[in-house]
């Protein structure tokens, strides 16, 4: 393979050696592409999601549904990013005495992956739209390690609508 300098190489942002298949929480913000308010508005600090946004939401949900191992916590649909706690239960992947492993666990970046997928497909009917980029490439995401930390992210979430104005995520903090 011939080295090119042009082509922009991503330093990955998660840890290294952490297996993102193990039981735990996570905290994920997921960005709309290009941080683009498409999915409702901030009104007297409540999240007014539109069709966009309600897709995405129900997007979300569908994780739970859709994998026995996934439970979801807090979460939120923000006008151009979703907060989210995911956590991974070790539910499935084992066999019992006498019984073979049925299926692997997918790791936080493939439930993700999943999501974006079926989020995009999705709002991309409701909308009308084909082929239409609804995220940002990658996600930001913390494993959450205690209750405290749990609890000072649930706040978090669940305040975030009150403080958009002062949200990094927010364009016109910036106008």
């Amino acid at each position: 393979m011939e080295y090119n300098p042009i082509k922009h190489h991503r330093r990955s942002i998660r840890l290294r050696d952490y297996d993102y298949s193990s039981a735990g929480a996570y905290f994920v913000t997921i960005c709309a592409y290009k941080k683009e308010c498409v999915f409702g508005d901030i009104i007297d600090g409540q999240m007014m999601l539109n069709s966009a946004g309600k897709s995405v939401y129900n997007s979300w949900q569908w994780l739970e549904e859709q994998y026995d191992h996934v439970e979801l916590d807090q979460f939120i649909v923000m006008p151009n990013h979703l907060h989210g706690i995911i956590c991974i239960n070790d539910v499935c992947g084992r066999g019992g005495s006498r019984t073979a492993p049925t299926m692997k666990q997918k790791p936080l970046g493939r439930l993700i992956g999943a999501f974006k997928t079926v989020s995009t497909k999705q709002t991309n009917i409701i909308c009308h739209a084909s082929g239409n980029q609804l995220w940002q490439r990658n996600y930001y995401e913390n494993i959450i390690r205690n209750e405290e930390s749990l609890n000072r992210i649930r706040d978090y979430i669940q305040n975030n609508p009150i403080k958009w104005e002062l949200d990094e995520y927010n364009p016109s903090k910036f106008l």
